[in-house]
């Protein structure tokens, strides 16, 4: 940080010039600005500044570099890790930068970096149309595109960065640059897994597919029907078609409850087929038939504000024996909590989609996802150890990928076996060409070689 007077200087020329709001410790509003979903995350930035547009995200990474700061981006703030704000760091929040803007006739869609799923699925769904997108509506829609995007709609769809057409952004040293697959063709492979790495994303485009209409089953079953429930889904999504998706989902409350959620990117009889060898099983309740996308979206959504710590293990195949680990693993689940215990499938356009991205879980063929959830700062040990449990309960079937949007700060070689170890040393070098000083380095980080 440079000097006292130095710094007085830049902030009150930075207040005075940038459009949006400018808030510092101390400042009204400051607490709120700096307030994240995850509620265990509690830092104090040294400036937030709320951008407008791109001319204001220029003013701001121009005032961060002029006082050595380092820079975190604030897309929808959804991180466990908590990335979106750092100590001492300027924020870059980009929430007010958040319109999104449906091309029908080309089936794309431009979203601003500060824009959330929900916002996108809503624009979208106007049209007929959709894009994959997170498993919950309140997600930045930047920061889960730039590290993959896995989702409902995946199978069917592919990744979300499969979908990527071009991108927006703003560099370490305040330059705005697109790059799509002609121009900065290289930076734009880069953004195909590779997180905030290479500068402040301020809009991508991305392509839509037609989803007149989307179905869900939702079945609750006793716990104990765990391992005969996870084998009937996995006979469902084997022998369906790619349109096929949804999760095996264990929710934590008083007790748990296991929940098959099977959705499709269609009407309900093909539905109803796919999900048969779930509803002969014995089942509490169900709820079956067509849902629009965007309210599918919500059905795992959590306030913000909880704490929480999340992790993911990716699965080559699932046989009997990973299915009776996962399940057991469901026991030691934090009560009472809003605690989620995921098991989902990719495959289907995720496997037969691009494999030339900095994306290393592309043939996983399930990811098993622990999510806690709780409020009461006593449980912060018995909630992370229990997810530390899951991942260690399958490990002796994990691949070693992770889908890197699903963890926090899990240390350099997860972010590695995330990316892949090749793509991971080209990334380096492409972190030298556009951030040699490291600069944005509150994700997922890139060193540069």
């Amino acid at each position: 940080m440079a000097p006292g007077s130095k710094a007085r200087t830049a902030l009150a020329e930075l207040r005075e010039d940038l459009v949006g709001d400018v808030f510092a410790p101390g400042d009204p509003g400051y607490d709120e600005a700096r307030t994240v979903f995850n509620g265990m995350v509690d830092r104090r930035p040294a400036v937030i500044a709320q951008c407008v547009d791109d001319a204001d995200v220029v003013r701001a990474v121009l005032f961060g570099r002029g006082l050595d700061l380092h820079i975190a981006v604030r897309g929808g703030g959804h991180s466990v890790a908590g990335s979106a704000v750092a100590d001492a760091a300027l924020v870059v929040d980009l929430r007010r930068m958040n319109g999104v803007t449906v091309d029908p006739v080309a089936e794309a869609v431009r979203v601003q970096g500060g824009a959330v799923m929900s916002r996108l699925d809503q624009a979208a769904q106007a049209y007929g149309l959709a894009t994959t997108g997170s498993r919950g509506s309140t997600t930045g829609v930047g920061g889960f595109v730039l590290g993959g995007g896995s989702g409902w709609l995946d199978r069917a769809f592919g990744l979300a960065a499969d979908n990527l057409l071009g991108v927006e952004l703003v560099t370490a040293d305040g330059e705005r640059v697109r790059a799509d697959a002609d121009e900065n063709p290289e930076l734009f492979w880069a953004l195909h897994g590779g997180g905030g790495n290479f500068g402040v994303v301020t809009s991508l485009t991305l392509r839509l597919h037609e989803l007149p209409v989307f179905s869900v089953a939702q079945l609750r079953y006793p716990p104990s029907s765990g391992p005969d429930v996870v084998r009937a889904f996995r006979e469902a999504i084997g022998n369906g078609p790619q349109e096929a998706g949804g999760a095996v989902v264990y929710l934590a409350g008083a007790e748990p409850v296991c929940t098959a959620l099977v959705t499709y990117a269609g009407g309900e009889e093909g539905l109803r087929k796919v999900a048969g060898p779930l509803l002969t099983l014995p089942h509490a309740a169900e709820a079956v038939g067509p849902m629009p996308y965007r309210e599918a979206q919500c059905l795992l959504d959590l306030p913000s504000g909880l704490r929480n710590h999340w992790s993911a293990e990716c699965l080559a195949d699932l046989p009997d024996e990973a299915v009776d680990a996962w399940c057991g693993c469901a026991e030691g689940m934090p009560m009472p909590s809003r605690s989620q215990h995921l098991l989902f499938p990719l495959g289907g356009a995720t496997a037969s989609g691009p494999t030339e991205y900095p994306v290393a879980y592309q043939d996983t063929a399930w990811v098993v996802h622990p999510v806690g959830i709780w409020a009461d700062p006593a449980d912060d040990e018995r909630a992370t150890a229990w997810v530390r449990d899951v991942r260690a309960g399958v490990r002796p079937w994990a691949t070693g990928a992770v889908p890197l949007n699903l963890v926090g700060d899990e240390g350099p070689e997860r972010v590695r076996a995330g990316l892949g170890v090749g793509n991971a040393l080209r990334l380096g070098k492409l972190k030298r060409q556009w951030d040699p000083d490291n600069v944005f380095r509150f994700n997922h980080t890139i060193r540069p070689l």
